[in-house]
């Protein structure tokens, strides 16, 4: 198994069991979102590839379960793991896992390009403008108030 998809299946684990245990489980809403998840996460698996994975582990459990009938417990992992006694179903996994790289869309070539659109910087804004055609406003021109604020009597 890689270790970009064990990442992504111990992510979705993680969000399942947040999501399924949580502790605020009082209204409606939370069991019938607690439902919702569960299709929500397989088809995630699904859509990832990972349900080659989890088919892969159940076919290594089948076989550990089928040597430790006859051999030691060292012997019967030895035996699961080794290479070149894979089963049936792990070959056929082996030749789904193909088919799914042959079918899937090649987007190595344009994500480049898509890197560099999102990188790319637009030019800045220049706003230049003539400074005779501001006002020129003195600091001597402003007005000074000589006489006191009018203000009216306190209400007795």
């Amino acid at each position: 198994m890689r270790a970009c998809t064990r990442t992504r299946i111990l992510a979705g684990a993680r969000f399942l069991h947040r999501a399924c245990f949580s502790l605020n489980a009082g209204n409606d809403w939370s069991v019938r979102r607690r439902i919702a998840i569960f299709p929500l996460v397989l088809a995630w698996v699904c859509a990832n590839g990972a349900i080659w994975d989890v088919v892969q582990v159940f076919a290594w459990g089948k076989m550990f379960a089928g040597y430790t009938q006859t051999m030691s417990l060292g012997a019967a992992l030895r035996e699961t793991f080794e290479p070149s006694k894979a089963c049936e179903m792990c070959s056929g996994i082996a030749t789904a896992r193909e088919a799914a790289k042959e079918r899937a869309p090649v987007v190595a070539d344009r994500a480049a390009e898509k890197i560099i659109l999102a990188l790319d910087a637009p030019a800045p804004l220049l706003f230049d403008q003539d400074h005779a055609d501001w006002p020129m406003i003195p600091a001597g021109d402003a007005r000074v108030r000589a006489e006191r604020v009018p203000v009216p009597p306190p209400l007795a």
